[in-house]
């Protein structure tokens, strides 16, 4: 019967001991959960080039935690308006203005896709390739804003300065 021997925040370990005729077997099952690929990677290739055969490495289960795709929707929302404000600018520079700061900022739309999680994909998730699974886990995100900036001409700005 598997017990818990070890609970930490990301790492799970399952031991389970059984007799088989004169001699005893001991099984563990550790469950790691990753937030870097390159590092489980890491960890998987030593785990197989110190124990060998005696290993087994089950293909990883990839998944976003909510507070991720939080994050991700927070990136791409300023990331968005950083990008009005350039192209604000650009149009300023054009006109011989200066852009000043913002009037008003309004998020419009957010448009999430991807990042499916294994457990819906069960019945095809062995099948697939592992550059697949990374695929159909990724998330994206877009976000469409409307801003509005104060304008001001180049040579009122110069006689501020002055």
């Amino acid at each position: 019967m598997p017990v818990p021997a070890e609970k930490e925040e990301n790492m799970t370990v399952t031991e389970d001991f059984s007799r088989v005729e004169n001699t005893y077997q001991m099984e563990a099952e550790v469950c790691i959960i990753f937030s870097d690929f390159g590092k489980m990677q890491n960890v998987c290739n030593l785990l197989t080039e110190k124990l060998g055969t005696s290993v087994t490495i089950s293909p990883p289960h990839f998944y976003h935690t909510p507070e991720a795709i939080d994050t991700l929707r927070r990136q791409v929302c300023v990331t968005a308006v950083g990008n009005t404000r350039r192209k604000a600018q650009e149009v300023c520079r054009l006109f011989g203005q200066a852009l000043g700061k913002p009037l008003l900022i309004k998020e419009e739309e957010t448009k999430e896709w991807g990042g499916h999680i294994d457990s819906h994909l069960s019945h095809s998730a062995d099948s697939q390739t592992l550059q697949e699974r990374i695929q159909n886990a990724t998330a994206y995100a877009s976000c469409r804003v409307f801003a509005v900036f104060e304008i001001k001409g180049k040579e009122n700005r110069r006689s501020k300065m002055l």
